[in-house]
């Protein structure tokens, strides 16, 4: 490894800065995979050339470009599957019940990466729960990098993204082939509306959810920004809506005002009720 210690901690500084992130001390050899390519595409030929780069201008665009590039950007289709069969087995058939005299359902999926999990909730929908048809239905997907949300936002997956988690009946029905890659029809892709968000800045306005999806993100964070960052779920989370994490992440000693929902294999969550134990 060619990268310094000095750049190595330099690095992780700022990406903590930026996003809360951690980056462990065996994450060295990541780091520099990926500054590499950043410092080719910069002309450049080493790391240490780059990260001098981003010392002589504090502020520049290479700094979020870092940031973006380390984050954690793993995800699939369907991913985990449960969540899925729980959203479609109970959680939602109870939101539209309950929502039924009002206009739709909220949805976010929070550090959403390429897109993948919002459309398979959308192709979940599409399928199973025709009276969200007809735009009552809003989905919400967000990232802090701007170069990965354009991807999403693109709908476009390789052969391999689409080999992870789609059921390949509907691959048939919601992709078409585009050369060596597979498109989403846009019956799917216009669900899903993509917004800039980086959950340890201050958000946007975003509507009250009925389901928020922060699923494998909360274990990047240390203690205190986990905390944090459920305390502003809570502020969007509709009183009566449910927060999907992650199967080895939990609100216990970080929020007491969620309790679990027990079901199987599922990390779900809703505000306790007052009163409620």
């Amino acid at each position: 490894m060619t990268l310094s210690q000095a750049d190595f901690e330099y690095i992780c500084a700022l990406v903590h800065q930026r996003s809360a992130l951690v980056l462990e001390s065996e994450k060295a050899y990541l780091v520099e995979t990926r500054l590499l390519t950043l410092a080719r595409r910069e002309g450049l030929d080493s790391t240490a050339d780059f990260v001098a780069r981003m010392r002589a201008a504090p502020n520049s665009e290479l700094h979020q470009r870092v940031v973006e590039a380390l984050a954690n950007h793993e995800t699939s289709f369907f991913r985990d599957l449960h969540p899925f069969e729980v959203l479609r087995q109970r959680i939602l058939p109870e939101i539209v019940q309950r929502r039924a005299a009002e206009a739709n359902v909220h949805i976010w999926s929070a550090a959403c990466s390429s897109g993948q999990e919002p459309y398979s909730i959308a192709m979940l929908i599409r399928e199973h729960f025709p009276a969200l048809r007809n735009g009552k239905v809003r989905i919400i997907g967000s990232d802090l990098s701007a170069e990965i949300l354009q991807r999403a936002r693109q709908g476009r997956y390789c052969q391999l993204d689409v080999n992870r988690g789609l059921p390949a009946r509907l691959l048939v029905k919601y992709f078409e082939q585009a050369g060596r890659d597979w498109q989403i029809k846009d019956e799917i892709r216009l669900m899903v509306e993509f917004r800039p968000l980086n959950l340890i800045e201050s958000w946007p306005v975003l509507p009250a959810a009925d389901i928020i999806l922060l699923r494998n993100v909360l274990i990047y964070f240390d203690m205190a920004t986990k905390k944090h960052i459920l305390r502003k779920v809570r502020q969007v989370l509709r009183p009566d809506g449910y927060l999907f994490l992650g199967g080895a992440e939990t609100t216990l000693n970080l929020d007491d005002a969620f309790e679990r929902v027990p079901l199987d294999r599922c990390g779900c969550y809703r505000v306790r009720v007052a009163g409620g134990g």
